[in-house]
């Protein structure tokens, strides 16, 4: 995380980082959050005048400057605990995504190329657990393209004459 930058434009989100950089799809409404986020730093960075530091970073401190990961950490967790769930990690949200991008068999590249894993076989191992669930689902929706053939193998058991 003290390596990455995000920007908003564009319907994603640009992480970046001393080896490589990659584009993160977002879905509408994420955009639309990120969207009023900005318009509210906007004024910040207005109210701040020559004070704001310039960052580039879409999530600072009040007065731009960097924001450091164990501040969001301590956040997350107080927010967590406040909510009477169940404690769960930051870092736990994106194995959650994760997850349920493959149960929604989202295909392993996909998912793979948004985590910013280097190889699909890296996200198939972490994610070994889900991928039997993704299989199964994979086969029934396959199975499914073919029903006359089904539905003419229950028919024809149904016909054997009993001896």
């Amino acid at each position: 995380m003290r390596t990455r930058t995000g920007r908003l434009g564009g319907g994603g989100v640009r992480p970046q980082n001393r080896q490589r950089s990659r584009a993160v799809a977002l879905d509408d409404d994420t955009v639309d959050v990120l969207k009023r986020h900005r318009e509210r730093q906007d004024k910040a960075r207005e109210e701040w005048g020559t004070a704001w530091v310039k960052t580039g970073h879409v999530f600072t401190q009040e007065d731009g400057s960097w924001l450091h990961p164990g501040k969001v950490t301590d956040l997350f967790e107080r927010l967590v605990a406040a909510s009477g769930l169940p404690p769960i990690r930051l870092h736990d949200l994106r194995h959650g995504a994760a997850t349920l991008m493959l149960a929604a068999d989202i295909d392993l590249k996909i998912v793979s190329d948004t985590l910013g894993h280097s190889d699909t076989r890296i996200t198939r191992d972490v994610y070994q657990s889900v991928l039997p669930h993704v299989g199964k689902s994979a086969a029934e929706a396959t199975a499914k393209l073919v029903p006359l053939q089904r539905k003419a193998a229950k028919k024809a058991t149904r016909r054997k004459p009993k001896k």
